[in-house]
């Protein structure tokens, strides 16, 4: 390939390491070691990153004396083929000092998933009543809903209503749970079937609203899952509803979760030697090996095995406390631990497989192509597992993940992490080639923070902390839209949004609701908080009268976390201090009421 010979913009991520005023120059050396060396022009301008409803945090009047050795941030500039010297245009900062990240401050993903919220909020109902006959899967860039489109999705009706609990749990705000609620009521009333001859519930795909009438769509209408029902719309459904049965203890909830657990076990689950979860049924017959199911005949993926962890199942197990949900984690677990390694072929997991767990290879868009953010996710679920129910594959696993991925999976010139590559190197290649382009994904952000942040709560290494406090970086610097609100679907490499089109160019989509950018929020605070920073953190309930029915406990942990190293410093009932209470267990004895009960719990590290 000839030398470059056209000046082109790009961004480079880095931690300076010296500045000479007489020259109005500083080095810049990327995560990977790679040194640069940038110039400021008389027209650069500098920011810190900047939280959703903040206002603008100019820091141009004060950059020079913030390029002090140490200190990690972004510039975006200039190449000129003529020089060697990178032209900077913008700095943006992610701290007022050389050790200060904005991100890691206490209440920083607590205001953000305030924001998240009310944006939606606004986005769907306006300021009146929540109405979920109102609600539109696809939302433009700047939360204005499609008025041609009037199909409302299962799916992201729970990912949102995910995010309104979610942001209850973290605020306390009643507006938020109230929409979680009136969200879960409407997917009970619309979008559920309970088979009494089976005894088990399955949620439809949508339905579309014309006027008072709704059309029921059973199969699923995705492209990917045509006239099938996938297991992940399935298990996407129990998100919200499980979420905000943490809160309020509806009885309900939890027996739709029963009755839907079942479906998987009694029509999804490979009872034969193989084991694992099919990722489809045929919508008639409920059979995984029918003729047409097509492509997604007898095949088994990540999907239908490693999302039931974080989309439900850890929620349901957190709330309940049952063993049996506890075993079914373990025995996913398990599956991912034995079935999903491929590292004698490729630095990246096997993420589809025939039902013998053969590798399929051919199917659809994937082929044999590695979608980043599922080993992230991988990493950071086995690690939660791990506190569960200590094994140590889970922890090798993950780590080997951690350790592999950067290189592979990141981008250590700009920050940030891509979205599909290529599995495998063809003769003569060093990097596994795009399968679209150098975009990354929102989603794919919060699976590399959220893993190495667990990683570094746990393990305690420093490497882990660095990683995670890039990829939080560069997620904070250009995934927030602070002029609309919500955060970008995708961004190009050098961290500008990418607002090509379709679901890409808005906030709403069979792809994009409320659910990954709250779980970020609510997570990144709890493992940063909690296990790395010891800053206590409050979290709120509202249980039913009829809540928690079976002992009547609250359980107030936000996380499977190592044992021990969290408990209650205080309690609150309808702003009163209550005492009765297991401090180390994290559990709440609640007091019988003839109304939901509002609590509030600190919890502290120990």
């Amino acid at each position: 390939m000839t030398t470059v010979q056209f000046p082109f913009s790009d961004t480079i991520a880095g931690y300076v390491t010296q500045f000479d005023p007489a020259s109005d120059q500083f080095g810049l050396k990327t995560s990977d070691g790679r040194e640069f060396q940038l110039a400021l022009s008389p027209m650069t301008f500098a920011k810190l990153a900047q939280n959703l409803d903040e206002p603008y945090p100019d820091a141009t009047g004060s950059m020079r004396s913030m390029l002090v050795p140490g200190r990690y941030l972004f510039a975006y500039g200039v190449f000129y083929p003529d020089s060697d010297i990178f032209e900077c245009k913008q700095i943006v900062f992610v701290g007022r000092t050389e050790k200060d990240f904005v991100f890691e401050r206490p209440s920083w993903w607590v205001d953000q998933v305030a924001s998240l919220a009310n944006f939606y909020l606004k986005a769907q109902f306006g300021s009146g009543e929540i109405d979920y006959r109102e609600y539109r899967t696809s939302l433009t860039l700047s939360g204005e809903k499609l008025r041609d489109n009037f199909r409302q999705e299962t799916d992201t009706i729970s990912r949102l209503v995910y995010g309104f609990a979610t942001a209850y749990l973290m605020t306390g705000n009643d507006r938020f749970l109230e929409a979680a609620e009136k969200g879960t009521e409407y997917l009970r009333a619309h979008m559920r079937f309970v088979d009494l001859d089976e005894g088990i519930v399955y949620w439809y795909h949508g339905i579309d609203v014309k006027g008072d009438r709704e059309q029921k769509i059973f199969a699923s209408e995705f492209g990917d899952d045509y006239d099938a029902i996938p297991a992940y719309e399935q298990i996407y459904a129990l998100a919200g509803p499980i979420q905000t049965y943490r809160i309020t203890g509806d009885p309900r909830i939890l027996s739709d979760a029963e009755l839907t657990i079942k479906l998987f076990d009694d029509f999804f689950l490979d009872k034969s030697e193989y084991g694992g979860y099919f990722s489809h049924l045929d919508p008639v017959t409920l059979d995984p090996r029918s003729d047409s199911l097509g492509n997604n005949k007898g095949r088994k993926n990540w999907n239908s095995v490693g999302d039931h962890a974080p989309a439900y199942l850890i929620n349901l197990w957190l709330a309940t406390g049952e063993e049996k949900y506890a075993k079914m984690l373990e025995y996913t677990f398990d599956t991912i631990a034995a079935r999903f390694p491929d590292y004698e072929h490729s630095p990246f997991v096997q993420e589809r497989f025939y039902e013998d767990w053969s590798h399929d290879t051919t199917w659809g868009w994937q082929q044999n192509r590695a979608v980043v953010g599922h080993n992230l996710k991988i990493a950071w679920n086995l690690m939660r597992m791990n506190s569960l129910m200590a094994k140590d594959k889970y922890v090798a696993l993950a780590e080997k993940i951690a350790q592999i991925m950067p290189a592979v999976g990141s981008d250590q010139q700009r920050g940030g992490w891509y979205d599909v590559v290529e599995r495998l190197l063809e003769p003569g290649q060093k990097h596994h080639r795009f399968v679209w382009h150098d975009r990354k994904a929102w989603w794919q952000q919060e699976q590399s923070i959220l893993a190495y942040y667990i990683l570094t709560g746990v393990l305690g290494n420093s490497d882990y902390l660095r990683l995670a406090r890039e990829a939080a970086a560069f997620y904070n610097a250009w995934f927030l839209d602070t002029a609309d609100g919500g955060v970008y679907f995708n961004v190009l490499a050098n961290g500008l949004p990418y607002l090509a089109g379709g679901n890409e160019r808005g906030k709403g989509s069979h792809s994009m609701s409320g659910y990954h950018s709250t779980e970020l929020c609510y997570l990144a605070a709890v493992y940063s908080n909690l296990l790395i920073h010891k800053q206590p953190m409050d979290f709120y309930f509202k249980p039913r009268p009829d809540g928690f029915q079976r002992d009547r406990i609250l359980r107030v942990s936000p996380d499977i976390l190592p044992a021990g190293s969290i408990k209650i410093g205080h309690c609150w009932i309808d702003d009163e201090l209550y005492s009765d209470f297991d401090a180390t267990a994290l559990t709440i004895n609640l007091p019988t009421s003839d109304r939901a009960l509002r609590v509030k719990v600190q919890i502290i590290p120990v």
